[in-house]
């Protein structure tokens, strides 16, 4: 395929956390973007902050990703898509009420894709990293891309709606992603664009999006990071993670980089502890209590580590450091006067 350097990409979700970001990457790259959020009320803070932009930023409603024909008329006139719309919570009873909507409404965007009406080149397709990892492991273990959640899955499977509320996420994420490679491995001879898959570990950031008046409106990545930042708390594993402006980097070369054509990559600097991030804040804020426990990084035990030589080889992709991260989200918290 040749590089997509211009025209218009659909992005999915564009309300999110990550898709916010995603479109200002592609608007500041001259790309136009059309984003889809499930009602047009959900748009209004965006309308606004992308307001210099113009006519180069619009926005559609797309109530039920699930229903047949549901992206038709957003994929109109679209050179690329980047699909980031997906169920992220831990509430499901039924291991269906996540497992359907984030499968079926993937395929649904891919079936739009392929009708005669439609113009698209390229989609790239945001799942994360709980497709590839097997969180019952006890002994580290690196992840390339060739790696599958299959243990998440089996787990639904066996247990139904007994099974742990992670497992039924992770479950969703890998089969909706094994959907989305099926659909393309068994046409791509005849399809009219081609798949990208990016998948990144804990995804953190200062905020674009809507976010209300307090850390819990935060998405759950970050709401975690504040957590604990604000405590010197660390509550849950640590393995790898990615600044959200690096991966919406990603995305964007994914885009544009012919050779990015059918793959599938995984995104990260490398390893973290929860202390990393607390010490840091620790070294420039001074508003934030220290590490409450000191680690020595020769002991500290990772059990999941991740192969992203792939993504630096073909899409050149370069990271920040847990030092400016910090920084950033820090100033943004403080901007909403959470410090």
């Amino acid at each position: 395929m040749r590089a997509i350097v211009s025209g218009k990409v659909l992005i999915t979700g564009v309300n999110g956390f990550i898709a916010a970001w995603t479109a200002k990457a592609f608007l500041e790259a001259g790309f136009s973007v059309r984003g889809t959020v499930r009602s047009l009320a959900k748009a209004a803070h965006l309308k606004t902050m992308f307001d210099e932009y113009g006519d180069k930023f619009e926005i559609v409603a797309v109530e039920d990703f699930t229903k047949e024909g549901a992206f038709d008329e957003a994929i109109l006139n679209v050179d690329a898509i980047v699909h980031a719309a997906s169920p992220v919570h831990l509430n499901a009873v039924e291991p269906s009420e996540v497992i359907d909507p984030a499968v079926n409404g993937t395929l649904e965007l891919l079936r739009s894709a392929t009708r005669p009406r439609a113009s698209v080149k390229r989609i790239v397709y945001l799942p994360s990293c709980a497709t590839i990892v097997d969180r019952c492991s006890t002994k580290p273990r690196v992840y390339y891309k060739t790696c599958w959640n299959d243990v998440d899955v089996k787990q639904v499977e066996e247990m139904g709606r007994d099974a742990p509320a992670i497992a039924k996420y992770s479950a969703s994420k890998t089969l909706a992603e094994k959907c989305a490679w099926d659909f393309y491995e068994r046409q791509k001879t005849t399809l009219p664009w081609d798949l990208v898959v990016i998948n990144p570990p804990w995804v953190f950031g200062p905020c674009i999006h809507e976010v209300g008046s307090t850390p819990p409106s935060l998405n759950d990545s970050n709401r975690i990071l504040c957590g604990v930042i604000t405590t010197g708390m660390s509550p849950v594993p640590y393995h790898c993670w990615i600044d959200v402006r690096d991966l919406t980097g990603a995305q964007l070369r994914a885009v544009m980089t012919p050779a990015a054509s059918g793959q599938r990559f995984i995104v990260t600097p490398g390893l973290f502890t929860w202390n990393d991030f607390v010490a840091a804040a620790c070294r420039i804020s001074g508003e934030t209590p220290p590490p409450r426990t000191v680690l020595n990084a020769a002991q500290v035990t990772h059990l999941i580590a991740y192969d992203a030589s792939k993504a630096a080889r073909i899409l050149d992709v370069t990271y920040r450091d847990i030092q400016e991260t910090t920084r950033d989200v820090l100033k943004d918290w403080k901007g909403r006067r959470w410090l």
